[in-house]
């Protein structure tokens, strides 16, 4: 009987002390939690707080800046010699989402395709090679890209300009903005679309084989449609990185100052080289409209990820025929 109380006690107190151990971890956990939350509420706070002082204060004595002509305006007027506060955004968001979608649609096919040869095409061997290519471009900082575009782009965007009989600000324009942030998207949309493409149950694979299919069609119209929910994230990561950069594209945008720049060979501006070249300053209303141009660019990525996520969900409810 004393043997059966000891044996007890004893599985009492394992239990005790694994119970501890797991509260423990969970406290770890929901801890890290909190602190990666809070960094994301404390920037949408600061943000939010220096976004609003134009619309609500006096700006040294030019008015407050009126809300509804900042969301549609289509000039970009910036104080030099002068305080002004007729700074318009309209055209800057649409300029933004038009370059963001031309660059997913150059990079998500290239990518796509790269990500298939990789995990289903090449030798072992020449795939390790692509795959640690894709992985050093993925790398690169953003300034490097940015230095790459101004120096080889540009050129290339130039001379085809004069190819075409069409005047160019030195190549800098919307054909050299997308071309650099499409190379920039790639290797995110390459390393995401190969993970997906390996997922693919082999099952599928064979069967597909099996009843006859030649390795190009399972591989177009079993592998691709099997992964495509794994692609289409790979699409959302890019177009987000596409629409919160900023160095390498204030370097070959051209700063338009009104808009909106739809030829491929105007020049243009996005959300993110706007605040960038505007932070020159430290204090005044051409500083803080920085903030409340960030207010809008964080509004567009939210509203552009939770369309991007409605679609993919209709996208993934597709069966593989």
């Amino acid at each position: 009987m004393a043997t059966f109380i000891k044996k007890i006690q004893s599985k009492l107190h394992l239990y005790t002390k694994n119970d501890a151990i797991d509260f423990f971890i969970k406290s770890f956990f929901l801890l890290s939690t909190i602190i990666s939350a809070s960094f994301i509420i404390i920037i949408i706070v600061f943000v939010t707080a220096e976004g609003i002082i134009p619309f609500v204060t006096d700006n040294d004595g030019v008015g407050p800046v009126n809300l509804w002509r900042f969301l549609t305006g289509t000039v970009w007027l910036e104080g030099t010699a002068f305080v002004s506060n007729l700074y318009g955004v309209g055209f800057i968001i649409v300029n933004t989402l038009y370059i963001a979608f031309l660059s997913l649609l150059v990079a998500l096919p290239i990518g796509v395709l790269t990500a298939l040869y990789i995990a289903r095409i090449a030798p072992k061997k020449i795939a390790e090679v692509l795959r640690t290519i894709i992985e050093l471009l993925a790398s690169i900082p953003s300034i490097v890209y940015g230095l790459f575009g101004s120096g080889i782009i540009l050129t290339f965007v130039y001379n085809l300009a004069k190819i075409f009989n069409v005047q160019s600000k030195g190549g800098n324009s919307v054909l050299a903005t997308v071309l650099v942030l499409a190379l920039m998207i790639l290797p995110t949309i390459t390393a995401l679309s190969e993970v997906a493409i390996r997922s693919v149950n082999k099952d599928i694979v064979l069967g597909s084989l099996a009843l006859g299919a030649t390795k190009t069609q399972t591989n177009f119209k079993v592998v691709l449609t099997s992964a495509k929910s794994g692609i289409f994230t790979a699409a959302i990561l890019g177009i987000g990185r596409a629409l919160g950069e900023a160095t390498a594209v204030s370097l070959v945008a051209g700063n338009a100052r009104s808009g909106p720049s739809i030829g491929f060979f105007q020049i243009t501006s996005t959300l993110t080289s706007t605040m960038l070249q505007g932070l020159k300053e430290t204090t005044g209303i051409d500083y803080d409209i920085r903030f409340s141009v960030g207010i809008v660019l964080m509004v567009v990525i939210l509203l552009t990820n939770l369309t991007l996520n409605f679609i993919k969900k209709k996208v993934g409810n597709v069966d593989v025929k």
